[in-house]
């Protein structure tokens, strides 16, 4: 201590020694990081120790346990060659059916359009054309008809694969659930797509929604799992497709069937029953359940003779004979029609933007009529030959309200308000000299069902959106 008890400041020439209170703080400090580096060794180590208890956990009995699934025909080869198939006819069946939800314009107003959320997954919507007037005939045929061919395949598929769907332990590692996941996309979207679809085109509404909504959505959720799992799967699948002949194994007689060498995928059954049928016979009784769905469903959409194979289809296979004997979709009756509504009461309202002009049927026959020769197809995929239809056309009717360029019609039925009463159509399908308010068909009036007094007829327009038993056209710019 220098004069007066104080103590020696900076440069008084005594020696500095270092403060206890940081030597403390760094002990301390270096306390807890080994305290810290221990537990955490020890989290670790127990975190191990309990994978390896659960690895080594043995599987439930029944299809857990791999011994349950002796199958000698499952493999990568068989599981190949469905999933080939499917490889091509999936993607095509996602194409048409894109084209089928295009085809309602649902892009052009809410009317027409049954997603309204659709955001970023409506990208690809266009104004869908006329021409040529059997499009949507043959895209919504082909979507429909695919659809159900491909069941035995997809059927088939899942049955091959069957074995990962119960692997144990369900998730081991991140990387295995992100797998897993991907997989319960794939197989939960496959099967939600096939059961809504045929529900729907056998006309069974029990979906708890708008089908168009949930199919939609669906079909996104499951094409997005589908790119995955091929991205993954395809390389494996050509080495599988490589590893044998085709040609051999449709010679190879049960006698001398074997299974596949063991594989890290574990379809392979470690302990294989005895072969009671063939690859060869496997790959047609497949086949030969698409073929027999094609026979029963195809007709609908392709017509002539084969409309009375098409034991599937879910409307009248012969509905009548005169000009109105052609397939119906909805009823009057059905949608609360009855002569009442379209009995001498029944007038036409046409609205642009100058004024409202009302007309008789009698007057709409007394103007010049024009014919078109046009189908109708609809999303169940059935569709009629072409029939011929009289009646004014929709250009002329535009150019009547003054709107000669019209950019879009509503057309309204006098049927009570629900889905499809009333439809958006777009001016190019206006502008087609085809596109007909028709009156009458093959040289005679209208049934009430086929929606007498008038109905609109547009070339390549879903069934659904020819809307029946008009009474109110409105034209815009």
């Amino acid at each position: 201590m220098g004069s007066g008890g104080r103590p020696p400041g900076p440069g008084s020439g005594e020696p500095q020694r270092p403060r206890s209170d940081e030597g403390h703080a760094q002990g301390r400090l270096e306390r807890v990081r080994a305290a810290v580096a221990a537990q955490a060794a020890k989290g670790a180590a127990r975190a191990r120790a309990l994978v390896r208890r659960v690895e080594q956990t043995p599987a439930p009995p029944g299809p857990f346990r791999p011994g349950f699934w002796r199958s000698p025909l499952r493999g990568p080869w068989l599981t190949s060659v469905f999933g080939l198939v499917l490889l091509f006819g999936i993607p095509l069946l996602f194409v048409t059916g894109m084209l089928s939800y295009a085809s309602y314009n649902p892009g052009l107003d809410r009317i027409n359009d049954q997603t309204p959320d659709k955001g970023l997954l409506g990208f690809y919507l266009f104004a869908w054309p006329t021409h040529p007037y059997w499009l949507y005939r043959l895209t919504q045929g082909v979507h429909v008809t695919l659809g159900v061919v491909l069941v035995p395949v997809l059927l088939a598929k899942l049955w091959s694969v069957i074995p990962k769907l119960f692997e144990w332990l369900p998730v081991r590692s991140a990387a295995h659930g992100l797998e897993r996941l991907s997989l319960l996309m794939l197989v939960g979207g496959v099967i939600f797509e096939f059961v809504t679809g045929i529900i729907n085109i056998q006309l069974f509404y029990v979906f708890p929604g708008s089908f168009y909504a949930l199919h939609f959505y669906g079909a996104w959720v499951f094409i997005a799992a589908f790119v995955v799992h091929v991205s993954l799967r395809l390389g494996r699948m050509i080495r599988a497709l490589r590893s044998r002949s085709l040609a051999a194994e449709m010679r190879t007689d049960l006698a001398h069937t074997r299974p596949e060498p063991p594989d890290p995928d574990g379809l392979v059954a470690s302990a294989p029953a005895p072969p009671t049928m063939t690859r060869r016979g496997a790959l047609a009784m497949v086949g030969g359940g698409s073929l027999l769905l094609l026979v029963a469903t195809a007709g609908q959409s392709i017509g002539g003779w084969l409309r009375s194979t098409a034991l599937l289809a879910p409307h009248n296979r012969t509905p009548g004979s005169g000009p109105n004997g052609f397939q119906i979709n909805k009823t009057a009756a059905s949608v609360g029609v009855t002569l009442a509504h379209v009995g001498p009461i029944w007038r036409l309202e046409i609205h642009g933007p100058r004024e409202t002009l009302v007309f008789t049927r009698a007057q709409l026959l007394a103007m010049p009529q024009h014919v078109a020769a046009l189908p109708i197809a609809c999303v169940e995929g059935w569709s009629t030959p072409d029939q011929q239809w009289s009646g004014l056309r929709l250009a002329d009717l535009a150019a009547l309200t003054g709107l000669p360029d019209a950019g879009s019609v509503l057309v309204q039925s006098i049927q009570p308000p629900g889905p499809y009463s009333s439809v958006v159509l777009r001016g190019n399908q206006i502008h087609d000299p085809r596109s007909l308010l028709a009156l009458r068909v093959n040289g005679a009036d209208l049934s009430i069902d086929h929606g007498y007094p008038a109905r609109v007829i547009v070339p390549a327009n879903p069934g659904v959106n020819n809307t029946k038993w008009v009474h109110r056209l409105t034209f815009r710019t």
